[in-house]
């Protein structure tokens, strides 16, 4: 029984004959992109629309810049579907309905799916009875919970996810993986602006991040992770083997139990060590979510919150600019400038998620040269 607290399954990385240090000659067009990831969903037999989702959210994460949840993730999530822990067909129903409140079962379908139809129900629910919970159990890993927080933000909502994961952290005080790095995000409709979004692990850093800095051949800062032993490491590989360490020491364990308190038991979904992450390749996920969305116009006229918003942020950037710093940002800038960027200039991947996107498109029947340039493809 493999936890996403290991290692992942083999090919996940550089398939063999395949260099580590091959590189695209030139950016990728993150439309392409999208069309690839959703052609590999549609070969495990993804209909069309849930294979559109669930390629977008995957490019969405590498135009924000937090390629640890962008096309890296495709080979691990196409490995779940081959083997059937992932169902291709999503057939989630909601089993409890209690007006603002609801519970949905996701039948262990893809997690993006089942995740957008949560933010619709969450969204619906919310303007009708001016809040709502939606409680989600038997789910799968679903990517950077800001991609649906967005979602209920720019539809009028301030919106609350949280999910449970796969362990790979110890309990305060433990030298035994027990808990995920259990993400959770808050977003809001931020007036003139894009959305203002928080999106965080309990952990010091977000597992994928470890697994990036490993694709690139880099080390790691000391105070991310452990060794199995419990020393500092600066090797991804002993820190993937070892413990993420919880972000602000005992603080992000206690946040990291709570997120799994309401996403996986008040879900009825698993949790702990019960939780099997995207990088097992066969066991089911058991993943579960906790979804709050209140609809801001049941609480004041929405151009009222709007102005608002804008006098906050406002207020925020109205500061001194420390060295170092070329402006103050709000929580969800970043990624929005991030966002413009890259789809104005492509997409630069590391070189093992290139390899592996090869791999993929061999084990797929797809032609590397029908949705990229030939000369991006990479060589031994």
């Amino acid at each position: 029984m493999q936890n996403e607290g290991e290692h992942p399954p083999a090919g996940a990385g550089t398939p063999p004959g395949l260099s580590g240090n091959a590189a695209t000659a030139a950016p990728l067009d993150p439309d392409a992109l999208r069309a690839f990831a959703a052609a590999v969903y549609r070969s495990a037999g993804v209909p069309d629309d849930d294979a559109a989702l669930a390629a977008d959210t995957l490019v969405q994460a590498d135009l924000w810049g937090h390629q640890s949840h962008g096309m890296l993730r495709l080979g691990w999530y196409y490995a779940r579907l081959r083997s059937g822990a992932m169902k291709a067909h999503t057939a989630s129903r909601v089993v409890v309905d209690g007006g603002a409140v609801a519970v949905l079962d996701g039948a262990d379908g893809i997690g993006q799916v089942v995740a957008r139809r949560a933010t619709d129900e969450a969204v619906r629910r919310a303007r009708k009875h001016g809040v709502a919970v939606v409680s989600v159990r038997n789910s799968n890993h679903f990517g950077t919970c800001m991609y649906y927080t967005r979602i209920g933000a720019q539809a009028g909502c301030v919106m609350m996810l949280m999910s449970n994961a796969g362990p790979n952290m110890a309990p305060w005080g433990g030298l035994k993986k027990k808990i995920g790095t259990n993400p959770w995000s808050i977003a809001a409709p931020a007036g003139d602006r894009p959305p203002i979004v928080m999106d965080m692990a309990n952990s010091g850093v977000a597992r994928g991040k470890i697994y990036l800095a490993g694709n690139r051949h880099e080390s790691i800062p000391s105070h991310w992770a452990i060794d199995k032993h419990g020393n500092p490491t600066t090797d991804p590989a002993a820190a993937l083997e070892g413990f993420i360490l919880p972000m602000a020491g005992h603080k992000g364990y206690v946040m990291g139990v709570m997120v799994d308190v309401l996403s996986g038991v008040l879900s009825g979904s698993q949790f702990l060590d019960g939780v099997h992450g995207p990088y097992d390749p066969v066991n089911r996920s058991g993943a579960g979510h906790f979804m709050l969305a209140v609809d801001v116009g049941a609480l004041m006229p929405p151009e009222e919150f709007h102005a608002r918003m804008n006098a906050y942020i406002a207020s925020l950037k109205d500061v001194p600019v420390a060295p170092g710093h070329g402006q103050v940002y709000y929580p969800g800038e970043m990624e929005a400038q991030a966002d413009a960027r890259n789809r104005a200039a492509g997409l630069c991947l590391a070189p093992e998620t290139l390899a592996d996107m090869a791999r993929i498109a061999g084990e797929a029947g797809l032609r590397w040269e029908d949705y990229f340039p030939p000369a991006s493809r990479p060589v031994a």
